[in-house]
């Protein structure tokens, strides 16, 4: 089985979890700073999954896994024209992981994982 990221933003901050083979292997959370309070909902659920792969990059890189997350515009996200610099950094991030999917949740779903 590959391994799985779940990830969710809110206004007070992001929170994730990290499975292997069905069993968690980390829980992680943060505030957002100051400047993050600003972004909008896409952006904070993408910093969420950036965040999530920086922190877990030793368990992650060379790994094929799916993210899960319960913002549906994340999923086309990477097809967009028209991106801020913000966004194309973080699209160029994800594109150094072996993710083929970005599986969209139910809002109740994830937060049973989380």
């Amino acid at each position: 089985m590959e391994d799985m990221v779940y990830t969710d933003a809110s206004r007070q901050g992001l929170g994730y979890v990290l499975m292997q083979h069905g069993n968690v292997i980390a829980y992680a959370s943060r505030q957002l700073r100051p400047h993050e309070m600003n972004y909008q909902t896409h952006d904070l659920e993408l910093a969420a999954i950036v965040h999530a792969l920086k922190i877990w990059r030793h368990y992650l890189y060379g790994e094929t896994f799916h993210i899960f997350t319960d913002h549906k515009s994340l999923k086309y996200i990477p097809t967009q024209k028209e991106l801020n610099l913000r966004q194309r950094r973080w699209i160029e991030l994800l594109k150094d992981y072996d993710v083929p999917s970005i599986i969209i949740l139910e809002r109740q779903i994830l937060l049973q994982m989380l």
